[in-house]
This record gives C-alpha cells, structure tokens and sequence, in this order.
C-alpha cells in the first residue's frame, strides 16, 4: 500500500498536457468497445461471485454489465474527452493599488482515494474525471466487482502506456482484503489529499468515523418531493412516479412525498395509486388515510428519516410550504430535494430555503446526477456544507492558487 502511495504521488506531480489526456480517453473508450467480450467475461464472474454470496437483487443489478451499460461506460467516457479542461484556468485576476497582480488559478487536487461498492462503473468514471483533471487516483472497489473492476483498470493503464503517460496515474487496489480499506483511511494521509467513499450507509459512516483524510460524500440520500397546492396534477403524477421508480436503488430516488393538505382530496389517488400500481408499498400518516383508496400502512417515527432503496414511500400531509421545508430539513440528509407547483414565489421559498445541496423545482429527484448535469460524470455526490456541494464532477476535482506579480514591490 506504501509502494501505490509513493507511485501516485509521484505521477501526480507530472503535468500532462490537454491534448495527451483527451488521446488517452479517446483510446481509453475505444479499447472498451474493443475487449467487451472480455468485460462480459469478468462482469459474469462476479455475478456468480455476488449470487453465491446471497447479495440482494438491487445490489446484483447494479453490478450487472450488459451491451446497453457497456455503451453508456463508453459514451460517459467520450463526454469526459470533450470537456473543458478544468486545470491551469484563470478563475479571477485583478490588480491592487499596492501594485499586485494576482491571479487565482485552478490547479489539481493531487492524489484522490475512492472506495466503492457494486458499480463497475465507477472505475471508468472515476478513472476517467481524476485523469482529465490532472489527479491519480486509487481505486478500491468492492470484493463482488473485483474481476470488471480490474479490467477496466486495466484497460485505462493500457491507454496510458499507448500514450507514454506515468500508468500510475490509475491504480486499483487488486484484492478483496477489507483491512486494505483501514490502512487507506488510517495510515496513507501523507500519500492521498482526499477521500471519496461511495456506496452503502455502512461504508460511507465507516470512512467518516476512521479516515484522517479530508472526505468528499454523503452518507445517506433521503430525497423528498414536495406537492404544492398550487400544482399541476399531471406534472406531479409523472415527476413523483420518475422520482420513485424509476430506480429505487439509486441516492437521488425521491423516499418521502409531502402533499400540501388542500390538495390531498384531489391529488392522493391519481399520484400513489399509479405507485401503488408499480409495486410500490405506500406508508402514510393518519390525515393521508381519509383520502387515499389503496392499501395504507401505517408510517411510524422511523419512516421519515427512512432510506428504503426499495419500491416503498413514505407520504406524510403537509400544512404549507414553510411546513414541508421545516420537515425536510429536519428529517433530510441535504441530498436532493423537489417541489412541484405553478407559483414562483412558492418555488423561491422553497428553492432558497431548504438546505439541501440540490435543490429542485418541477423536476424529477433522479436528475441528482453528474452526467445530467453536464459535469461527463461523476465520482459521488457531496452533501458536506463546505464546497465542493452536490455533483462531484470535473470541475470540482480541482483547488487553486494564487499567482502574484509586481515590478519588485516590497510591503511597508
């Protein structure tokens, strides 16, 4: 673990110019299309690895690769390669009376740390963000993607080496030992600058509680939508019913819905039974049970701070908007939040004053996504109050500096 330390320090001190990193993605994208079979191979072990070990069918189907997630790796990669470069931009300069000319300049983290579960995914992502914006990365993926996770490494290296570029830029840590995990939290703060868990409560609250490393994340994604009385039944009927189902499994998958009381009557039925018609279980509170036709069962305490990752909501009846924004804020985790309504100034309200770090009006919870928002992809969601906030994607992996000139100025 020392050794990868030193060789990523090392490769992050190397500046690498534009045009080498987009060759490298250019031909880190085409050997994926080229060795897909091979990808198929190695993705198949771990499917079997993950069924012999009894993982739920949420957590297999994020692990599973087929031609259609096979392409979007690819194409995710090919948006990275057409993006800006984020380094060596000047973000702001001025000049100082006292005679300074100073720049602020975007330069790489450095070194960043991922730990990570289930998505093959995000060895390509993640490998593909770091090296666009000039920082190594070390990959730590779970045990049950070992074998896709290792040749997707493998094949970045490999677009690396084509292009004379330090392969110690992407290293991915080749075994299933947990303690590994421990000795990157622990014991490499002098090799890594940041830490980026993404995954399960439990890995994530496992990285807060042990790494002395600063850490880029979110510990759980309890998303609410909120229903106004000024909505619009048809645009609260197909956002919610995206919001929810359209994978559960997902950090920005709505888990809560609050309905505005004047429109319970009216709305309740058209927006959860179409849920309800989807497998999905509704749990609601006591004002919900006066309206709603479907099976109810009865939300306790527990249900609003409620991460179900599972066709389940929890749907709770609501004052006003100030009401849905003291509830979220209480019971959120500063994920992702939305409120449905025609009226701006209700949006305003709700926009400015929710604390979370995306926050959403008319729009579906599931855009909580780096690729959606433009960023090529991302290496996790942050919902720490200190930026980088929200989508972690090229832009944010970077820092800056202060570039300062003068004609020989000294300070009285």
């Amino acid at each position: 673990m020392k050794l990868i330390g030193v060789k990523a320090r090392k490769a992050s001190e190397k500046k690498i110019n534009k045009n080498t990193k987009n060759k490298v993605l250019k031909i880190y994208s085409q050997l994926i299309e080229k060795e897909k079979k091979t990808i198929f191979r190695e993705n198949l072990k771990d499917i079997e690895f993950a069924k012999r070990k009894g993982l739920k069918k949420n957590l297999i189907d994020r692990l599973h690769i087929d031609e259609k997630k096979l392409k979007s790796i690819k194409d995710s990669i090919v948006k990275i390669l057409k993006l800006k470069d984020p380094v060596n931009i000047i973000l702001e300069k001025w000049k100082r009376p006292n005679g300074l000319k100073i720049s602020k300049v975007s330069i790489p983290i450095g070194v960043i740390g991922v730990i990570y579960e289930s998505r093959p995914n995000v060895t390509s992502d993640v490998a593909g963000l770091c090296f666009k914006s000039g920082n190594a990365v070390i990959l730590k993926g779970g045990s049950e993607a070992i074998n896709t996770n290792r040749i997707l490494a493998k094949l970045f290296r490999k677009a690396l080496k084509k292009n004379k570029v330090d392969e110690n830029f992407i290293q991915f840590i080749d075994s299933r030992k947990r303690k590994l995990v421990d000795i990157m939290l622990s014991k490499m703060k002098i090799y890594i600058d940041v830490i980026i868990p993404r995954g399960g409560k439990n890995l994530v609250k496992r990285v807060q509680d042990f790494s002395n490393v600063p850490i880029i994340g979110h510990l759980e994604g309890l998303c609410h939508t909120f229903v106004d009385k000024d909505a619009e039944l048809k645009t609260a009927i197909n956002v919610i019913y995206n919001a929810k189902l359209r994978n559960t499994s997902i950090c920005g998958a709505t888990e809560t819905i609050l309905l505005h009381e004047k429109i319970v009557k009216k709305f309740c039925n058209p927006i959860l039974k179409k849920l309800e018609n989807n497998n999905c279980k509704i749990i609601g509170d006591k004002a919900l049970k006066k309206y709603f036709e479907g099976k109810l069962y009865d939300a306790k305490e527990k249900d609003w701070s409620t991460e179900y990752l599972a066709e389940k909501v929890s749907v709770k009846v609501v004052k006003n908007c100030q009401a849905a924004i003291d509830h979220i804020n209480k019971y959120g985790t500063m994920h992702t939040d939305s409120i449905i309504t025609k009226n701006k100034n209700t949006a305003i309200q709700f926009l400015k004053n929710v604390k979370s770090s995306i926050a959403m009006h008319n729009t579906s919870t599931q855009f909580a996504d780096g690729g959606e928002f433009g960023f090529g992809g991302e290496v996790g969601i942050s919902t720490n109050k200190l930026p980088p906030r929200g989508p972690v994607g090229l832009g944010q992996l970077v820092s800056y500096k202060y570039e300062i000139s003068s004609n020989g100025k000294i300070r009285d």
